[in-house]
């Protein structure tokens, strides 16, 4: 690193900055050993105050007279949630008028070097460096396209594994002696808790996609089209970068019945081994990960609520523009009823018109007149008609009867079957309605784990809509 990156990081980064606090012991003894160490999620204001002022009250029994922290739990709390600090999130959740504390990334990165300082009395090196020729099989081998040295691998592998079915049927078994099992069991610890800080970044990472989606939509100030447009691509970013695959990859397999019974098996064959006094608190740690990734997963799927939500917004402004206009034609109607404007003009003659008979024109009939209705070539090439073709309306009762027609009471059905019957006829604008009906008897929902194409064609051709699988629903 450059000596100006460092002392970038050095005078405004949150983790460096709480390393340099004054009550940097009670920051990390307390949040590090809340949020990191017991893996608390958002907790309320009130119960976290309430676990701060017992950590105060003991601190400060040992000089009553002159408490080393004075202050009560709840400026502390805010101090530390200021911008200025950014060790904690300080944030109202769905549903709730409580305040609510979040632990942030940089404050684990702060507690993990600060934890990395405490000397060890043993470190395991030969089962690193047996995940590390492990780690470069994999990368070799899993990038090898040659069917023949696949095969290679996988028989080097098999005579392996026959030589070790030999000597187990012999009664030869190879059991790992009491400092191979600690040095192991050292590096899943460290691993499983370091799955956890990571959640907390990617988390984070999510959040601050989700705040400029909510940025961008309240200064915002042109089409909706645009702007869905590019919300949704957003939205397919963050699903196709390698952060999203990676956790949707961890995700699915942390979800999968098979892996969750074997990792429960597994933890409770760890925790059965006396020689190792294994930590209790690593026996649920897949729990653990269960929530810190539902809570990640939660964040993304905010994305496509801002997105929902807008589009709500965009419909009732714009009906509200529309009442707001009958209105002021109304209101002019009955100001006017009383004292109506005159019609036509008042001129006054300087004298009486006298127009004899003979003076008028005898009866001449008019030729008649030739009516040439066709445009010439050159006038109607300057006709600029495409505004009249331009305007596109979604008809959200056609879109919803055409789900009643296929869904039947209490049942359900995706997106995909009924355009498969009822093939879209506009375009984005029409696949838009469909996500934003809002009858007492359908239900539309966005599964944000799985995907769907819709193809339909335009005036442009053929095009594909990517977006999360969609679920109609019908009371």
């Amino acid at each position: 690193m450059e000596h100006d990156e460092i002392e970038v990081l050095r005078e405004g980064h949150p983790a460096w900055r709480l390393l340099r606090a004054g009550n940097a012991a009670l920051v990390l003894s307390f949040l590090g050993q809340f949020f990191v160490v017991d893996n608390h999620g958002a907790v309320s204001s009130t119960e976290l105050a309430a676990a701060l002022d017992d950590q105060l009250h003991l601190l400060n029994l040992s000089a009553p007279d002159e408490p080393r922290y004075p202050r009560p739990a709840p400026d502390y709390l805010q101090d530390w949630a200021a911008t200025e600090s950014g060790w904690l999130r300080r944030f109202y959740p769905s549903g709730s008028d409580e305040v609510h504390y979040e632990a942030t990334s940089d404050l684990e990165k702060a507690y993990a070097w600060v934890t990395g300082l405490r000397a060890r009395t043993f470190v395991g090196t030969a089962s690193r460096l047996e995940t590390v020729f492990d780690l470069l099989r994999q990368i070799v081998h899993g990038a090898e396209s040659d069917p023949e040295a696949r095969l290679t691998e996988l028989r080097r592998r098999r005579d392996k594994l026959d030589r070790e079915i030999a000597a187990a049927e012999a009664g030869e078994v190879a059991v790992l002696d009491p400092t191979a099992l600690r040095e192991r069991y050292q590096q899943f610890a460290g691993t499983a808790r370091e799955l956890l800080s990571d959640f907390r970044e990617v988390e984070e990472n999510f959040r601050g996609l989700d705040r400029a989606a909510r940025e961008r939509i309240a200064s915002w100030e042109g089409g909706k089209g645009e702007l869905l447009a590019e919300l949704v691509g957003n939205r397919a970013d963050i699903t196709a970068s390698d952060q999203g695959r990676s956790f949707q990859a961890f995700y699915d397999l942390l979800l999968s019945q098979s892996r969750q019974e074997e990792l429960s098996e597994l933890l409770a064959g760890v925790q059965s081994l006396d020689d190792l006094h294994p930590d209790r608190r690593l026996r649920t740690i897949h729990h653990d990960w269960s929530d810190a990734a539902e809570r990640t997963q939660r964040t993304v799927r905010q994305i496509s609520e801002q997105l929902r939500r807008f589009l709500d917004d965009q419909m009732w402004l714009e009906n509200r523009r529309v009442l707001d206009l009958v209105r002021s034609v109304e209101a002019a109607a009955l100001a006017s009823r009383e004292s109506p404007p005159p019609v036509g003009l008042d001129v006054d003659v300087p004298g009486i018109e006298i127009a004899l008979p003979l003076e008028r024109p005898l009866y001449d009939a008019r030729p008649a007149a030739e009516v040439d209705s066709l445009l010439d070539p050159e006038a109607e090439a300057d006709v600029d008609i495409s505004a009249l073709f331009g305007q596109t309306f979604v008809d959200q009762a056609r879109l919803a009867d055409h789900i009643r027609t296929i869904v039947p009471p209490s049942s359900t059905v995706l997106l995909e079957d009924i355009v498969n019957f009822y093939p879209v006829e506009q375009g984005a604008a029409e696949i838009v309605g469909y996500l934003a009906l809002t009858d007492d008897d359908l239900e539309v929902t966005l599964d944000e784990t799985q995907e769907t194409i819709i193809e339909y064609a335009d005036s442009t051709g053929q095009r594909r809509a990517r977006l999360p699988r969609v679920t109609v629903s019908r009371r």
